[in-house]
């Protein structure tokens, strides 16, 4: 059973991610068709930030998924028994 403090995070999250969803969406699909003049393009980064973003955000996933898996291969060897 969840408890309060579950869901209230879980939704933050939720929320977080349709917020930042809505803004990508918005960046690359909608931007493009405005007037560049538009008082719109103040709120967005150059679009030269779209591909960059997550590409580092990937490659930073990537690396801590890495660490994690060498943190936990490295903590899991048991020293070798020696035979007599």
């Amino acid at each position: 059973q969840a408890t309060a403090t579950d869901r209230a995070v879980g939704f933050g999250l939720v929320a977080f991610s349709l917020a930042l969803f809505a803004y990508y969406t918005l960046w690359i699909v909608v931007l493009p068709f405005i007037d560049s003049a538009h008082a719109i393009h103040r709120f967005f980064l150059p679009r030269e930030y779209a591909v960059i973003i997550p590409v580092v955000a990937g490659l930073l996933l990537l690396l801590f998924i890495g660490v994690f898996i060498m943190v936990v291969t490295w903590k899991s060897k048991k020293p070798a028994k020696k035979s007599e």
